[in-house]
């Protein structure tokens, strides 16, 4: 974990953005800034707030608590004696959405490399440091698309031609989706505007590129709830009567899940409020006859575009 002494306190952010950032709204922002002296933002000539990447941190820690059922003042309490013996609270969002970038000393691309030799070496110490440096040089999207992504297939890869040991491959692959799903929790959730589904369809169990979608979609600020693995296509049709979504996006990496999920875009038109489905994964990309079977929507072979073509649902429907 990074502590929370190492992130920039350069004013960067605004009350809104930070309220995006930590679900925490700007009149409890001033409310602990006046009552606790928690924060001290810098203030414009406007009279505006603006907040540090350190400060983000802080209040993401401090919620972290709060939901853990201590009270604010007990979480000021503990903080304030914890800098009083020079300490800082360690971060607990590993990966960062939106801070200033430093100029990277390589390409991403040899991040991923380097990400593969610690997960092969079982040295998750040294792949928990590797993903804390790409959080200073790159965005989330570049952290998926171009080293997680890239580590997952060198993974894959090795296992196949018997580089590896097949219990090797499953140990990267738990430890790059509790990285992922720890990145999930730490962002603020949503529970406005449109609901998004998003998870693996029949049989799928290579759930990390949907969880991945998952988690840019709600850094996006949209209400997303991930489902995970091998969803029976009438379970997601009970939930979707229930929950009421919009779209749900499902990952398909093989034939049997696109065989599992013919007709269901036409069911998922009959219920009430005609959720879109929208799907993606090798084997569409691979064969795109395969999705004229399916109906429903594309989203294309890379996340950004998947990222893009979401929001152009929820926009115009299409």
């Amino acid at each position: 974990m990074t502590s929370i002494e190492s992130f920039p306190t350069e004013p960067t952010f605004t009350i809104k953005a930070v309220q995006n950032r930590t679900g925490i709204k700007p009149v409890t922002l001033r409310a602990w800034e006046r009552r606790y002296d928690l924060l001290q933002p810098t203030r414009m000539e406007n009279g505006y707030r603006l907040y540090s990447e350190r400060d983000v941190q802080l209040l993401l820690w401090v919620q972290r608590r709060l939901d853990s059922d201590v009270s604010i003042s007990q979480v000021v309490h503990q903080y304030k004696q914890d800098r009083e013996k020079g300490n800082w609270p360690e971060s607990v969002q590993t990966i960062v959405a939106d801070t200033p970038r430093r100029k990277p000393p390589r390409p991403a691309r040899d991040f991923a490399e380097i990400l593969f030799g610690a997960m092969i070496s079982h040295n998750e110490d040294r792949a928990n440091a590797i993903l804390d440096e790409c959080q200073t040089y790159f965005s989330l999207m570049t952290i998926f698309e171009e080293i997680i992504s890239p580590s997952l297939d060198l993974l894959n890869e090795a296992w196949y031609r018997g580089e590896i040991l097949i219990a090797t491959e499953h140990i990267g692959l738990g430890y790059l989706n509790s990285k992922l799903q720890e990145i999930m929790h730490n962002l603020p959730v949503v529970k406005e505007g449109a609901l998004i589904l998003v998870g693996c369809g029949p049989e799928e169990m290579r759930e990390l590129n949907a969880l991945m979608l998952a988690v840019l979609l709600r850094q996006a600020g949209l209400f997303v709830e991930y489902l995970g693995p091998d969803l029976p296509v009438e379970d997601l049709l009970d939930y979707s009567t229930y929950a009421k979504p919009k779209l749900i996006c499902l990952t398909v990496n093989q034939e049997p899940t696109a065989y599992l999920l013919r007709g269901f875009a036409e069911k998922l038109a009959n219920l009430r409020g005609k959720p879109k489905l929208a799907y993606g994964g090798r084997y569409l990309d691979e064969n795109p006859e395969a999705r004229k079977d399916l109906g429903g929507i594309y989203l294309g072979p890379t996340l950004s575009e998947a990222v893009a073509k979401v929001k152009h649902i929820l926009t115009f429907g299409a």
